[in-house]
């Protein structure tokens, strides 16, 4: 394992070993948005939690780039600006809707 791989296993995510074309995306994405965690969501997956006024919504991938392509959809605007808010559980998902 390279000292690459380790830093990706020691920051919880394993699982992006085969996209580290992903990481600087990631660290874009914590950065404007410390208050979702991701990290390794165990069998193969990454997974994304965000802090819910009633609890809290996981999201979870089995490619870091999914997940960031989800966690973009919900973090910006029907115009593609930021500013958008989690809301509520779709059912049947795992996903949440946002609201602008």
């Amino acid at each position: 394992m390279s000292g690459f791989d380790v830093r990706l296993v020691r920051h919880g995510l394993p699982g992006a070993l085969g996209e580290p074309d992903q990481l600087l995306r990631l660290a874009r994405f914590r950065a404007a948005h410390p208050e979702v965690i991701i990290g390794d969501g165990g069998f193969g997956t990454v997974q994304a939690r965000i802090p819910e006024p009633d609890g809290e919504t996981v999201i979870t991938r089995y490619a870091l780039s999914e997940l960031l392509d989800r966690l973009d959809e919900l973090t910006t605007g029907p115009n593609g600006q930021p500013g958008c808010e989690p809301s509520s559980l779709l059912p049947g998902n795992h996903d949440f809707r946002t609201r602008c």
